[in-house]
């Protein structure tokens, strides 16, 4: 791997890398495992001071990942969508790079979360997944740094891969949703045919007792229905090894 922007490397070993980043990233599953993966990308691209990634959530930029930098703020720091730098990399879904003078530029602002950043240089990579920006990549230096060619190009392809993993990670969690909300409904209709046949109630009323028992338990409907549901199977086993008295 190579660590700075005065490290020469050749054509293969920088395929090497890509294809290294690509399928960490890739294989990751949950959105913490991609994130976090995305961050030891940056790592091998170069030593920076500091690496963090937000990410688009509604209209916002929630800082969901950090390296040396404002870890107590994770998951609460939170960037509006306006005419900053997060407006521009939005609108014009290009990079932006500062050599020096960062704390000074008016783009940069709104990334300080404290009076103690002053790092000089600055890079800001935008998530992309088909056509639309999902996140960034933000890395800086304390001292003036000028970036490398290789160092920006690694940087936007580790953004492009980021909007591959980060998509990915929201369709599996779609679907475990979905998932989780289809045997949530399987659990409380097999409950109401129960309670409708076991206490000779409504539909409705069936499932107003699912909803209180939730309630006073304390306890997803779900975790109720599925209580009621196997206590009427070992009810009907019990029932079908009983030995009749001769």
């Amino acid at each position: 791997m190579f660590s700075g922007s005065n490290v020469i490397v050749d054509e293969s070993t920088e395929v090497d890398v890509l294809h290294d980043i690509a399928s960490r990233i890739t294989a990751a599953e949950s959105l913490h495992d991609v994130l976090e993966r995305v961050l030891d990308s940056v790592a091998w691209i170069a030593n920076f001071d500091s690496s963090f990634v937000y990410v688009l959530e509604a209209n916002e930029l929630v800082l969901r990942a950090s390296r040396n930098s404002h870890s107590e703020v994770l998951d609460r720091a939170r960037l509006p969508l306006g005419d900053s730098i997060t407006g521009w990399l939005a609108r014009h879904q290009r990079l932006v790079a500062v050599e020096r003078h960062a704390f000074d530029d008016p783009r940069f602002q709104t990334f300080h979360q404290s009076p103690d950043d002053r790092f000089e240089a600055f890079l800001s990579v935008p998530i992309l997944s088909r056509g639309k920006v999902l996140g960034l990549i933000n890395v800086q230096q304390r001292m003036p740094y000028t970036f490398s060619l290789r160092e920006i190009r690694l940087m936007a392809t580790a953004g492009f891969l980021a909007g591959a993993g980060i998509g990915m990670a929201r369709l599996e969690n779609l679907n475990s949703q979905l998932s989780e909300q289809l045997n949530t409904r399987k659990a409380v209709e097999r409950a109401k045919g129960i309670l409708q046949r076991d206490l000779r109630v409504s539909e409705e009323k069936a499932y107003l007792t699912l909803q209180s028992q939730s309630r006073q338990r304390r306890k997803p409907m779900r975790e109720v229905a599925e209580a009621i549901v196997l206590s009427d199977e070992i009810k009907r086993a019990n029932e079908l090894n009983v030995v009749p008295k001769t």
